[in-house]
């Protein structure tokens, strides 16, 4: 479903009047109060659902997503979702997350595109938020999950998954609602964004940024968007997301095809780069990768409340921590660190992975199994 030819669109984001596809949507009932300072008005979420919630709201597990991840947790491409679920073996008969017992909740993170209000959605005068879109961090997501919660009636949910970006906002759930979180997945993440993860988003931001066609952020609009700018970033950042071990056993120095590197030709490490930076323009949009990367600098579990080990000690859930040995983006030793101050998580569980930070995407059998077993566990 996702055409790779011809320009893209002036931004990949879903916006009103495109087909909803599977999602949902929730209006916030007040303005998303936030962190920073501030107050956002007229929030709605996006969000997929699977299975049914118990008479007694037991059974509902929220699935929170990376980066440039949306509410299409599982399901094939069609009408509003140009690529399949970015999760796949997770929901299914049989499968960890099987809808029959299951009651499985997807939201697209505030500052995204996929439905959720971000840059690319239409602020209260007529116009694109763009430029003037807020800072939002991990904890204000919470927040407006609350209200999803809420709504559909769920008191606690019985598990919260996140990997990466997705494991910061489970986090800081567990800790902001520490009565609501039965269990608590935590793949591949840190307490806090370290300098070295502030520092390789540093240059993607810039990329985006220095593009003509950014307009300060304001070009929704215009008849081009910051294509090449966003590709950029895509580039950097999936560098930081595989490891050198996997790029040099699979690409090694080979040219691409016929071409020649020295007539200026490429690599095939090079096209396969380009092939994803190819990809994300036409499904994302450069104002909402700003917005969540910036989201995932801000994130610290122990902010304003003493610190990392006091900001840990918050959570009441039972925890599964595991971390992907070849992850150079979120090392091991941060899933280390909180599986030693998070009060129930128990030892770290190391996925033995060549895919570097993407191990937690594709070594799905593993994860799976983690996932059953956290699950058959009861919560404290």
């Amino acid at each position: 479903m996702n055409d790779l030819q011809g320009p893209p669109p002036v931004t990949g984001a879903w916006r009103e009047g495109d087909d909803p596809g599977r999602r949902r949507f929730l209006d916030l009932p007040s303005s998303l109060k936030l962190e920073a300072g501030g107050e956002l008005p007229d929030v709605r979420l996006s969000y997929e659902t699977w299975g049914s919630l118990a008479p007694d709201g037991s059974n509902a597990v929220l699935v929170l997503h990376a980066l440039t991840g949306d509410p299409h947790l599982d399901g094939p491409a069609g009408p509003g979702h140009p690529t399949a679920g970015w999760w796949p073996g997770l929901i299914g008969p049989g499968l960890p997350l099987d809808p029959e017992h299951w009651f499985v909740v997807a939201p697209n993170a505030v500052g995204g595109c996929q439905g959720t209000t971000g840059p690319s959605s239409t602020a209260p005068d007529g116009r694109a938020w763009g430029s003037r879109f807020p800072l939002v961090t991990p904890r204000d997501t919470v927040t407006a999950e609350v209200h999803l919660a809420d709504a559909l009636g769920i008191d606690r949910w019985a598990c919260v998954i996140g990997g990466s970006m997705g494991a910061m906002r489970s986090l800081e759930w567990a800790a902001t609602e520490p009565d609501r979180v039965g269990r608590l997945a935590l793949l591949a993440g840190p307490a806090a964004s370290s300098a070295d993860q502030i520092g390789w988003a540093n240059p993607q931001i810039e990329a985006i940024r220095s593009d003509p066609h950014w307009h300060g952020g304001d070009y929704y609009e215009a008849s081009e968007g910051p294509h090449r700018g966003l590709g950029i970033a895509r580039r950097i950042a999936h560098l930081s997301y595989r490891s050198g071990y996997e790029l040099a056993t699979r690409f090694g120095r080979e040219p691409q095809g016929d071409e020649d590197p020295f007539d200026g030709g490429r690599y095939a490490v090079e096209s396969y780069l380009d092939h994803h930076a190819n990809k994300l323009v036409r499904r994302f949009d450069a104002g909402s990768y700003v917005r969540l990367t910036q989201l995932m600098n801000a994130h610290d579990v122990g902010r304003g409340r003493g610190g990392v080990a006091a900001g840990l000690a918050r959570v009441r859930a039972r925890c599964l921590v595991a971390g992907v040995t070849s992850d150079r983006l979120y090392p091991l030793s941060e899933q280390t660190e909180l599986a030693e101050l998070l009060p129930n998580a128990g030892e770290l569980e190391v996925i033995d992975s060549p895919y570097g930070h993407d191990g937690f995407l594709i070594e799905t059998g593993r994860v799976a199994a983690l996932l059953a077993d956290l699950l058959d566990q009861p919560a404290p």
